[in-house]
C-alpha cells in the first residue's frame, strides 16, 4: 500500500491473550526483550484503582466497602472470590473497569511507538474486543497443564482453580479467535522459537499497515 510522503506506517497492534495460567506473562517477557512494545491490560487494571480512584469508589459502591484492605486499597483477592462466583457481579465488574482500561490502553498506545505493540488482554474473547486490533496472538495450554501450574501459582487447591478456569471462554472458543497461537506446553527453547518466527512476521507488518 502507498502512503502520502512522510506520512508514517501506523504501529501494528497484536492482541495477546490466553487462559489463566497459560504463560502470557513468560511469552511477553520474551517478545519484549526482542524489542517490542508492550500494555499490560493486568497492569492497568491495578492502576485504575489505586487510591484515589474514581473506579475504585464506584466498585465499592456495587459490591460494599467489605472489598477494601485496611489501608483502603483493593482487596483483590476478595473481590476475586466473589465475581468467579457470581456471573452477574463480574459482568456488573467489568462494565465498571472495562472502559476506563480501554481508554488508557488508547492513551498508552499513541505514546509508545515501536515495531509493533503486543496488548495483554487475559480476557480478549470474553470481552468480544478481537476486531480492534491487527492480529490476535493466542498463548495455548491444556486444562490440565493450566491447572496444574494455577494450583502451584497460587496456592489453591483443584476445586478452586476449576472454578476459575471454568469462569473464562473455553480452550476451543479462543483458539478460534486466534490468528496465531503459540504452544506452550514444550520447553524453553521452542517457546522461544516460536516467538522469534513470530516477532519477524509483526515486524513485517508495519511496512503493510498502512492507515488501516
Amino acid at each position: 500500500m502507498n502512503r502520502p510522503r512522510g506520512k508514517p506506517a501506523r504501529v501494528p497492534r497484536i492482541a495477546l491473550t490466553g487462559g489463566i495460567a497459560s504463560g502470557k506473562t513468560t511469552v511477553a517477557k520474551l517478545f519484549t526483550a526482542l524489542g517490542a512494545k508492550l500494555i499490560d491490560t493486568d497492569q492497568i487494571a491495578r492502576d485504575i484503582v489505586a487510591p484515589p480512584s474514581a473506579v475504585l469508589e464506584r466498585i465499592v459502591a456495587r459490591f460494599g466497602p467489605g472489598i477494601l484492605l485496611n489501608n483502603g486499597s483493593l482487596d483483590r483477592a476478595s473481590l476475586r472470590r466473589i465475581v468467579f462466583a457470581d456471573p452477574q457481579a463480574r459482568r456488573d465488574l467489568e462494565a465498571i473497569t472495562h472502559p476506563a482500561i480501554r481508554e488508557e490502553v488508547e492513551r498508552q498506545s499513541r505514546q509508545l511507538g515501536g515495531p509493533y505493540q503486543l496488548i495483554a488482554i487475559p480476557l480478549l474473547v470474553e470481552t468480544g474486543n478481537a476486531e480492534h486490533y491487527d492480529r490476535v496472538l493466542l498463548v495455548d495450554a491444556s486444562l490440565e497443564a493450566q491447572k496444574r501450574r494455577l494450583m502451584l501459582r497460587d496456592g489453591i487447591d483443584a476445586a478452586a482453580a476449576g472454578r476459575m478456569l471454568a469462569a473464562q471462554a473455553t480452550r476451543e472458543q479462543r483458539r478460534a479467535a486466534a490468528n496465531d497461537v503459540i504452544d506452550n506446553e514444550q520447553d524453553l527453547r521452542r517457546l522461544v522459537t516460536q516467538v522469534e518466527h513470530l516477532h519477524g512476521a509483526y515486524r513485517a507488518l508495519r511496512s503493510s499497515t498502512g492507515d488501516i
